[in-house]
């Protein structure tokens, strides 16, 4: 890299950078081919690889699938802005996660479902389920589904604007033609295996992203990184309890987070009781027990493994690149998209041949196990809730499969349009949550309590939008006072699930046929079903037969687990040696009492 003083900062992208680069796009791009005719056989190979998955390829899959461009990006603009404790936002879905795997993953397997959108026809009954099922394969499959991939692509858009001197269109069409090519070619099976070397790859290029970082000039190494008095107050983990000047990030970042939005906000990837394209993992698992091991792989490499070397890069970016504006004299060409999210991407201008190669090969490899699984889930409801339910039901395996790969490309045709018009990856993270905000409680308990209805999802899913809607964009011209987003979110849950709790008394109850095919199918379990007749011989009650008291104690173990060991590797990097040790061992004791409880749970299931 060199610096000119009218032009700013400019790569220097060598011969073997394109070879390393070049050599990963020939490999996605020969995995899809391979399996193209596997692929096209079904629609269950197609969307779900044959129900024949284990636990560690589903795990690290989805891993991958989290692990975007946009995700560092949006980890340095969290940091760059509120500090290491700001990432609390996505932290505190943990316990979500969690919950998932020791109650929900069995559950999600038992039903044999292609989509998690199938469950309405099998939890609800009426035309009203039919038409969310419907309603839902276009709304999540296709437009919330462009938004989430658009905000990878817009994140896609600024790597390549800083690293490669790219245009936003050059960009979406060079990093979407293989992923289309390969998603639409291989299905889910494709997806999975390229994602295995994706995430390989990706964590490979985002530890030698932070050793690299720290050895920059302007930043000298990790002790001086954080001893530097431009860092005082970004370095913690926790915001205070005590220091008043804090109070409004501890309640914003923190509190509201851990108590309120892990529970109550849907978000793709971290839904309440597993949801999208986790559901889909699950479903493709061979049997509940790989499910259950994949869901939990995935949440402990999600939160234990990959945050810290996203933290280090953004925390050198402050010292390199202290405001906005020093970003933008170093990448005159980009001011247009510049915000603190590019703080990431302007840390990787300084890697050395080959390395650099490395690490764009990553983040390509980032954005495309992230893309191909959205491609692949947004297609199945696409073609299976949509229109093989409700236009084509006679269509043959071969038709379906085609619609499907049509489809794929069309979703990336849409992405692509609406990345060019984004700006910001944190803005859309907080339009995300503020959208699901309410919606959470319900994906929970409508395994475990019958009344829920059909027209609960509706009236929370409708709710919930024009509120977010409201709060974003009309409040503010009222008059009123500007709200913190941590109020909004309050204000969004509270609303939404007083609507759909109210909504949910006031229509009729779902038939009792329905119910009872339900849970011989499911076995929930549990007092939420003892207000309807059902045989006890389908759905047993009691302690001993209802596991979910024992899956919340595996939920809570895996929680204490996992971010002891994330905050264990933080202050081991800090260099505070005794916390970091104390919860090394806590991780590792937590972990052990957990391995005993699950055996018990799957045992006694």
């Amino acid at each position: 890299m060199n610096l000119d003083a009218e032009k700013g900062y400019a790569m220097v992208v060598s011969t073997l950078d394109w070879v390393i680069v070049g050599f990963f796009f020939l490999f996605y791009l020969g995995v899809g081919l391979i399996l193209t005719r596997r692929a096209g056989s079904s629609t269950a190979e197609f969307f779900v690889a044959g129900r024949s998955m284990p636990w560690w390829l589903l795990g690290v899959s989805m891993v991958a699938t989290t692990f975007s461009t946009d995700t560092p990006n949006l980890v340095a603009n969290i940091v760059r802005e509120d500090g290491v404790m700001g990432n609390w936002v996505w932290w505190a879905f943990l316990p979500t996660g969690m919950l998932t795997v020791f109650v929900y993953a069995r559950l999600w397997r038992r039903s044999g479902l292609l989509t998690d959108l199938e469950f309405y026809e099998l939890r609800y009954s009426g035309k009203s389920a039919a038409f969310l099922r419907g309603f839902r394969a276009i709304y999540l499959g296709v437009f919330f589904n462009v938004i989430v991939m658009a905000s990878v692509s817009l994140a896609a858009i600024k790597i390549g604007s800083v690293l490669l001197n790219l245009t936003p269109m050059q960009t979406i069409l060079i990093a979407s033609t293989i992923t289309v090519i390969y998603s639409s070619s291989g299905g889910l099976r494709g997806v999975l295996f390229t994602d295995l070397i994706q995430f390989t790859v990706a964590m490979i290029g985002a530890v030698a992203a932070a050793v690299i970082a720290l050895r920059h000039p302007d930043v000298g190494g990790l002790s001086k990184l954080l001893a530097h008095p431009a860092l005082e107050g970004k370095l913690s983990i926790f915001p205070s309890f005590t220091d008043p000047d804090q109070r409004g990030v501890l309640i914003s970042v923190f509190l509201m987070p851990i108590i309120v939005q892990w529970w109550s906000v849907w978000y793709p990837g971290s839904e309440p009781g597993g949801g999208s394209y986790i559901a889909q993992r699950m479903l493709a698992a061979k049997d509940e027990k790989n499910a259950v091991g994949a869901v939990f792989l995935f949440n402990a490499a999600h939160y234990a493994l990959r945050p810290w070397p996203w933290i280090v890069v953004a925390l050198c970016s402050l010292l390199v690149f202290p405001s906005l504006d020093s970003l933008r004299e170093a990448f005159p060409h980009a001011a247009a998209i510049i915000g603190h999210d590019m703080g990431y991407s302007a840390m990787l201008t300084f890697l050395p041949a080959g390395v650099l190669g490395l690490v764009i090969a990553s983040l390509i490899a980032a954005y495309m196990s992230t893309i191909s699984t959205h491609l692949n889930w947004g297609a199945s409801y696409a073609v299976h809730d949509f229109y093989s339910r409700f236009l084509r039901p006679d269509a043959s395996e071969k038709e379906l499969v085609l619609v499907g790969r049509v489809v794929t490309v069309v979703l990336m045709i849409l992405a692509g349009g609406v990345a060019l018009i984004m700006e910001s990856a944190r803005d859309n993270f907080q339009i995300m949550l503020m959208v699901g905000a309410g919606t959470g409680l319900i994906f929970i308990l409508r395994w475990f309590w019958w009344r829920i209805n059909a027209a609960s999802e509706i009236a929370a899913m409708i709710i919930s939008f024009f509120v977010a809607l409201y709060f974003r964009f009309l409040h503010h011209r009222f008059g009123f006072l500007p709200l913190s987003d941590a109020t909004q979110l309050l204000l969004t849950v509270g609303i939404t699930t007083a609507g759909w709790l109210a909504v949910t008394w006031l229509t009729r109850p779902v038939d009792e046929e329905v119910l009872q095919r339900f849970c011989s199918l499911i076995r929930p379990g549990g007092p939420g079903w003892k207000g309807i007749p059902i045989d006890p011989q389908s759905v047993p009650h009691g302690d001993t037969a209802w596991q979910v008291p024992r899956g919340i104690l595996c939920m809570l173990l895996g929680c204490l687990s996992i971010y002891s060991a994330l905050f264990a590797t933080g202050y081991l990097i800090y260099g505070n040696y005794l916390p970091g040790v104390l919860l090394s061992a806590t991780a590792v004791i937590s972990g052990y009492v957990l391995v005993r409880q699950w055996r018990v749970l799957l045992a006694r299931d």
